[in-house]
């Protein structure tokens, strides 16, 4: 009797970098794309499954197979239509979404360990086409409706999910306005993500995009205090959603924090990010540059900041994380990046206190060191200190990379909207929906830390219900 052979597996198609020893001590964009060649090739990996399970995986539900079936056949363009369907942000999900616990961690392939590289082929896509209209690059489609000034919509802050929420009300004839605290739009995709994972350029592409469908940016608007909600309702708006995120920063609460030198991450790559100071001397962006730097947590954001303080000049930079390497939040990917780029990692310590000169600078951290126990609430073993084991590191910077929180600003003056412990709005989950008629939230203000795609879908959901509720008024 003979049985069949399983055909083997292809390899993924490798993900051009710049070299580490080059791109270490610079900002530009570390993954250079696919070429069109490797992403038929990569495409055509696809098993093209009856019941495709990657779309269940995405958060604003792309339509993975068909795009993926469109690349293949070297059709871009209708590829570019499937995706921009449900995805408002596709250059920007292709190189910050968690693809691996998302779509491609829900890939058919992904037991064989080489699931179809769906982020890369995002990108590609969204990279490669060029729209000839602007509502065509919003929505695939050639022609929008003409916006209806009656139908006029408003959101806080101009993160990812009130971006969606723009593109898709605005592409359908409604009239959005979108309030930004910053002097820039784009929320943490341009004051939180550095330039070597996401150049500005491209959330700058996706701004004009909507700003060439008559979505209005005012900035330096800061929600609940430039204008609040009321004003909104009583200045004629139908609805208001608010994307404001969770950008305040946490700290440990150790002696020495308040020291010259310790800053919050998001203080940093604020700093960086926004005043422009990874184009110096273009530039010349008031930005501590620390010799030794250490950095304390294991997130996406840790990494920012690590590779961020290495190409401003650090001789060196140690993330310090109180669990051990294969624990750490951060993506696989951005963590391979970090270590090839000379990060180092100080694993199982966690700090204890800073202390500095007679000037208030920062010239050392006391570290404890940890071990792991028995698990806890998230399923990962914890922490737990070594008794007697503490150790000093020198260092001139360092940089807080422990979480946020909610920023009060908006809420405090907005007290009929309901809030639960941690100080996040409540929504309803099926529509987006705030204790407030017709006040809508999504993204980090309502879930706490999350990613770019899933205040994306929340964005969308709001949309969707607000639409819906306009067009039957």
């Amino acid at each position: 009797m003979t049985t069949k052979r399983k055909a083997k597996i292809k390899p993924r198609i490798g993900m051009p970098l710049l070299d580490p020893l080059k791109r270490a001590r610079i900002f530009s964009e570390v993954s250079l794309g696919y070429r069109a060649e490797d992403a038929v090739l990569e495409a055509k990996r696809c098993l093209q499954c009856k019941k495709p399970t990657c779309r269940k995986g995405c958060p604003v539900e792309v339509d993975c197979k068909s795009f993926i079936r469109m690349v293949a056949e070297e059709n871009f363009r209708e590829a570019f239509r499937v995706i921009k369907d449900t995805n408002s942000l596709p250059a920007i999900c292709g190189r910050v979404c968690p693809q691996e616990n998302q779509c491609e961690g829900t890939c058919k392939l992904r037991p064989t360990g080489q699931p179809i590289a769906i982020g890369r082929l995002e990108r590609f896509v969204a990279d490669n086409f060029y729209a000839r209209t602007s509502c065509e690059e919003e929505t695939g489609f050639m022609e929008c409706l003409l916006p209806d000034e009656n139908l006029k919509v408003a959101a806080f802050g101009s993160g990812p999910s009130s971006l969606t929420l723009a593109g898709f009300l605005a592409a359908r004839g409604v009239k959005v306005t979108i309030f930004e605290a910053l002097h820039e739009p784009g929320g943490v995709l341009v004051y939180g993500i550095p330039e070597f994972r996401l150049p500005k350029s491209v959330v700058k592409r996706e701004v004009d995009s909507l700003k060439h469908l008559g979505v209005d940016f005012k900035c330096n608007f800061v929600g609940g205090m430039s204008v609040t909600v009321d004003d909104l309702f009583a200045d004629g708006y139908k609805a208001v959603f608010i994307g404001v995120g969770a950008g305040l920063p946490k700290f440990m609460k150790l002696d020495g924090e308040n020291l010259v030198g310790v800053y919050s991450a998001n203080e940093y790559l604020t700093r960086v990010n926004l005043m422009h100071a990874y184009r110096f001397p273009e530039y010349d962006t008031p930005v501590p540059k620390g010799d030794k730097v250490v950095v304390i947590g294991g997130g996406n954001v840790a990494m920012d900041a690590a590779r961020t303080a290495y190409r401003l000049g650090a001789s060196s930079v140690r993330v310090i994380y109180r669990r051990t390497k294969g624990e750490m939040p951060a993506r696989r990917e951005e963590l391979e990046h970090a270590l090839d780029e000379g990060i180092e990692l100080e694993i199982l310590a966690s700090p204890l206190s800073f202390a500095g000169d007679a000037n208030g600078k920062l010239q050392k951290v006391t570290l404890q060191r940890m071990e792991l126990g028995l698990p806890d609430a998230s399923g990962r073993r914890r922490p737990v200190p070594v008794d007697g084991q503490t150790f000093e590191l020198e260092t001139d910077m360092a940089v807080m990379a422990v979480g946020t929180g909610a920023n009060k600003v908006l809420t405090q003056t907005t007290p009929k909207l309901k809030l639960n412990n941690r100080g996040y709005i409540e929504v309803d989950p099926a529509t987006g929906e705030t204790s407030m008629p017709m006040v809508f939230a999504g993204g980090d203000i309502v879930t706490g830390a999350a990613t770019v795609v899933q205040a994306m879908g929340a964005g969308r959901l709001a949309a969707k219900e607000i639409l819906g509720r306009l067009k039957k008024s």
